[in-house]
């Protein structure tokens, strides 16, 4: 490949999605790509690049984006981002009207576990909780630049592998529904949830503001720049005493004045000068 179509190509990721492509990461194009060219009767990139250029290539562009997104999902991810929303939905509840309700984002979420482990905290807090917190509505809203996986999530059936990767054994057979060698979530947990497209890059005040938002393991494919307008766009939608969490191996600290970190906490942030959010650590 034409060290000039790469750069061409990865622009037009970067654009879209806002991921970095380096020059090591060639071989990913032509693994991803592979079927795409077949398909369209390419024999290279650099065709795939010629094609990019012309008029009307808007859809090819954004397939190719998506093909190189880089998606990756488990249930229960790290697992102490849930373990600390567990502790903070009742300082939530406590803090809202009756009949308003709370509202939680998985933002980039892939196949849907990450939306569907929330899921499942918010039920058995509800089964387990007081009244006041059943009678409590939580929306869920999932997004994703990605179609195609945003088709799995909304269908909610999950392979054993996938639910082995970090589902207990009595939550999966209290949530989920065995079909053959598949699992689908059943209709408790997909009652909270609603997935839909979206990029992180675009003006996100339609989406309205959330208590909650999960962003995790998405910053480290952007650069400095993309790193700090996508906070500001999340911070921005965060209620002032709402949580982000971020990934492990991501900080908000140095890239936005917007965030600040939840005393305690790794990875979780609260909007700047807000009230503390108390929840047990």
């Amino acid at each position: 490949m034409n060290p000039a179509t790469f750069q061409f190509l990865a622009g037009i990721v970067k654009q879209r999605s806002g991921g970095v492509l380096t020059a090591d990461q060639g071989y990913m194009l032509d693994t991803r790509l592979a079927p795409l060219l077949k398909r369209e009767g390419m024999a290279s990139l650099d065709a795939l690049a010629m094609r990019l250029r012309s008029p009307g290539a808007d859809k090819l562009a954004q397939e190719m984006t998506e093909l190189l997104t880089t998606n990756e999902s488990h249930f229960f991810r790290d697992g102490k981002p849930f373990d600390h929303l567990k502790e903070l939905l009742p300082v939530l509840h406590k803090a809202r009207a009756p009949g308003m309700p709370i509202r939680i984002w998985s933002a980039a979420c892939s196949t849907g576990q990450e939306a569907y482990s929330i899921a499942i905290i918010l039920a058995e807090a509800q089964e387990f909780g007081p009244p006041d917190l059943k009678a409590r509505r939580f929306e869920i809203i999932g997004t994703d630049l990605t179609t195609a996986v945003l088709d799995r999530a909304k269908e909610a059936v999950f392979t054993q592998f996938e639910v082995q990767r970090g589902l207990p054994v009595r939550q999966l057979m209290k949530h989920f529904t065995q079909t053959d060698s598949r699992w689908r979530a059943k209709d408790h947990l997909r009652g909270y949830t609603k997935f839909q497209q979206a990029n992180l890059l675009t003006d996100l005040r339609g989406f309205g503001k959330f208590d909650v938002i999960f962003c995790r393991n998405v910053l480290i494919y952007f650069d400095m720049p993309t790193k700090s307008r996508v906070l500001g766009g999340l911070a921005g939608q965060l209620a002032p005493d709402g949580a982000l969490y971020l990934g492990a191996a991501e900080t908000a600290l140095g890239i936005t004045d917007r965030l600040e970190p939840i005393l305690g906490q790794r990875a979780v942030y609260r909007p700047a000068s807000a009230e503390p959010v108390r929840a047990r650590a």
